[in-house]
């Protein structure tokens, strides 16, 4: 009869992740006027707030996949105990059966006065009576020790059952709130990219958007202009949408991507309408300037001393565009006509451009 039933605890196991996982990322307080704005921020701030929150949710969201990808490791491991204590609570029912059988074949069951009456000699009703004794004593043993061991079986399953309830309780409610994060920072996009529009189709660009810069430790003195992109049209290429070469780097980043100034330097335009829509030019150290085109916002005004890595707007598709994206240019003026390989310019101020 197998009589051992060492194991791990199953609850702080099971519960760690859940512990573990108890944070949910807050997203900017909604506007109680029911608008779609967050807490009265301007549309700019709003999709900077979301393009935040969606970060922080997806970040999360992956946090708790692996979690939970690795807690049904730990308990399919101990579902496997599980089974095993299962096999051994067999066992001992199948040894109550033996020994059930065996004190009926021997006379267990009988009356005292019977089994006296029976005996040849005292002497064997003695030692008759210490086996009956044994058996009693293996039986009632072997019934705690059943009964413990299921008791424990039922309260580890109906554990392990509540933690995969709370793991599957939380994994849904991270994929709603991707999701109520998504259709908001959606909407609010094409909100973002509509007042866009409509500045630029007026030539009166949109007053600058204070968004909360990111905390940077960067020492570097330049910088891309976006840090995560896919190239598009490159410098001096060839299209049906330039009367001439094209004049810059495209980056093609979401809809109100945060756009950095590529290096320190002082705002010397900003300007709506054209074909680069809305636009930024910054003029830096060493009489070069920088382009930043097709906006959704501004986070610059002119005249404004700008640090490497500073946002100066958010991407957007206004005025001669295809589709999102920044349109980047290094300048030897601050005007149209004067453009250098901005890539080339760049690697030789130590970035990187990926293609």
């Amino acid at each position: 009869m197998r009589s051992s039933f060492c194991r791990p605890q199953l609850v702080p196991v099971l519960l760690c992740a859940s512990l573990a996982l108890a944070a949910v990322p807050a997203t900017a307080s909604p506007d109680p006027g029911g608008t779609g704005a967050l807490g009265g921020l301007s549309t700019g701030a709003e999709v900077a707030q979301l393009y935040e929150d969606a970060s922080v949710a997806a970040q999360q969201y992956e946090t708790t996949r692996r979690a939970a990808k690795a807690q049904e490791a730990r308990v399919r491991k101990l579902e496997r105990l599980l089974a095993r204590e299962r096999r051994d609570i067999a066992v001992l029912h199948g040894d109550l059966g033996r020994i059930a059988r065996t004190q009926y074949r021997e006379g267990g069951g009988l009356p005292r006065t019977a089994q006296l009456l029976l005996a040849d000699s005292p002497e064997d009703l003695i030692r008759g009576q210490q086996a009956v004794w044994q058996a009693d004593l293996a039986v009632n043993n072997a019934v705690s020790k059943s009964q413990r061991a299921e008791a424990r079986l039922s309260a580890d399953e109906k554990k392990a059952a509540e933690a995969w309830r709370v793991l599957a309780e939380r994994n849904s409610k991270m994929g709603e709130l991707k999701r109520s994060i998504a259709q908001k920072l959606e909407r609010a996009l094409w909100k973002l990219q509509g007042e866009a529009d409509r500045s630029a189709a007026a030539g009166k660009c949109p007053r600058a958007a204070r968004l909360k810069q990111q905390k940077t430790s960067t020492t570097r003195a330049w910088v891309a202009p976006v840090t995560s992109y896919r190239l598009s049209a490159g410098f001096d290429s060839v299209g049906a949408h330039w009367a001439h070469r094209h004049t810059g780097q495209d980056f093609a980043v979401p809809i109100g991507t945060p756009v950095r100034a590529a290096g320190a330097g002082r705002v010397v335009n900003v300007s709506c309408g054209g074909a680069f829509g809305i636009e930024v030019v910054v003029q830096h150290s060493g009489g070069y300037f920088t382009q930043y085109a097709h906006l959704a916002g501004v986070t610059v005004a002119e005249g404004q001393r700008v640090r490497a890595g500073q946002w100066v707007g958010q991407s957007g598709t206004t005025g001669n565009s295809t589709g999102p994206h920044l349109h980047f240019e290094v300048r030897l003026t601050p005007d149209y006509g004067s453009a250098v390989d901005p890539r080339r310019w760049l690697k030789e101020r130590g970035v990187r451009i990926r293609p």
